[in-house]
């Protein structure tokens, strides 16, 4: 059975009625441009093959009842006229969230009735919360015919991770969601929020190795390091001026102004910025090369300026990079375990994916999971079979 099909049938085996339409929202991998979106910098994302699925049906009144295939037996329940954290159920709070955050803007909602299901690895770093903020965005939308365009989603996504959830994210994860194309990578500047596609070569393919390492964003160091580049602007507008509204607005060579931490942290973001521009370029001239080095380099900054790496991420790296066909490596997401990205020679993947696999479970004792990726559309709604 179909994951769509599956979906349908545990909705019906609930609530007794077929769904009327199914939001999916796809994850993504970030190929290049890691902790730069919330310095109003550059990135550059895919949505990748893999997604969430919301089926749903409008209800009569403002109650909103959801299941999720992934956490079997945990129905939950919330009315829109007092939207809560839910401590115990987690999963839920992305579409709590998003539903205060759409009520805060003006909208009185309908309730609803919503199953949740997907294929996006949970806490492996290919954004699987924003997905499902994202697809719950869209039902909300759907149901009650907003006037809500796309980038305003993302917006509301946001603001649901940022003050609901709290974690201090950028809109990286949203707009991969919302706006990619298939066959194509998603260059983006934080600050304006305009996009371009830009397409993929067809010689190559992005492998993307998950280390099984998982890891909460809530409570790990990720909001100690956007308080770290937000103390170091700081620093650097007091020196320079109001110019600097953040570390997008400074040169290597100012940043010395800065030392120890501050410094290292900045270097990473200034620098990172300067190889997504590079490595869009190298897209654009087919110079797979090329971007693989840019790559290797953002992942080495990552791993000694900007301190998110781990074990097992250097360990997948530095495997990958000994086998044949792979033009660069990198961890992918906010780090702290989760996945690494890899650029791989069409036909030398099959081969890749088996060496990497054997060698790091020889060498960390847990074996990988290894995902050929293709880049997909961003969300969409889906009919009902």
């Amino acid at each position: 059975m179909s994951l769509l099909s599956n979906l349908q049938s545990l909705f019906f085996g609930l609530y007794h009625t077929p769904p009327k339409f199914i939001a999916r929202a796809p994850g993504r991998v970030n190929l290049i441009g890691e902790h730069t979106d919330y310095n109003d910098g550059f990135v550059l994302p895919i949505a990748l093959d893999r997604a969430v699925y919301i089926a749903a049906r409008a209800r009569a009144d403002r109650r909103v009842r959801v299941a999720a295939r992934d956490f079997p037996g945990a129905r939950v329940e919330f009315s829109l006229d007092a939207i809560t954290r839910d401590a115990e159920n987690r999963w839920s709070n992305y579409v709590r969230g998003v539903a205060q955050m759409l009520e805060k803007r003006g909208a009185r909602l309908r309730g609803a009735d919503l199953f949740i299901a997907g294929d996006v690895p949970i806490g492996a770093g290919l954004s699987s919360s924003a997905a499902l903020e994202v697809a719950s965005a869209l039902t909300f939308r759907e149901i009650n015919n907003l006037e809500i365009g796309d980038l305003e989603i993302a917006r509301v996504c946001q603001r649901a991770e940022n003050e609901f959830v709290g974690v201090q994210s950028g809109m990286l994860d949203q707009l991969a969601s919302v706006l990619s194309r298939e066959n194509h990578a998603l260059w983006i500047d934080c600050r304006d929020l305009s996009y371009d596609a830009v397409a993929l070569p067809t010689s190559a393919r992005i492998v993307v190795c998950d280390t099984m390492k998982r890891r909460q964003l809530v409570e790990s160091a990720y909001n100690a390091r956007r308080a770290e580049c937000e103390n170091a602007v700081r620093v650097l507008r007091e020196k320079l001026g109001a110019r600097v509204r953040a570390l997008r607005d400074v040169t290597l060579e100012e940043i010395k102004l800065l030392a120890g931490t501050a410094l290292r942290r900045a270097r990473h973001v200034v620098s990172e910025n300067q190889r997504v521009r590079d490595a869009v370029r190298a897209l654009r001239e087919n110079n797979l090369a090329a971007f693989g080095r840019l790559m290797n380099e953002s992942h080495a900054s990552l791993r000694d300026d900007f301190e998110v790496s781990g074990a097992e991420l250097d360990a997948l790296v530095e495997i990958a990079l000994k086998q044949k066909g792979c033009y660069g490596a990198r961890l992918t997401g906010a780090g702290f375990g989760g996945c690494t990205v890899n650029l791989v020679e069409t036909r030398a993947v099959a081969a890749f994916a088996e060496r990497v696999a054997r060698e790091y479970a020889r060498r960390v004792g847990v074996a990988p999971e290894i995902y050929v990726c293709r880049a997909s559309a961003g969300a969409e709604i889906l009919p009902v079979e």
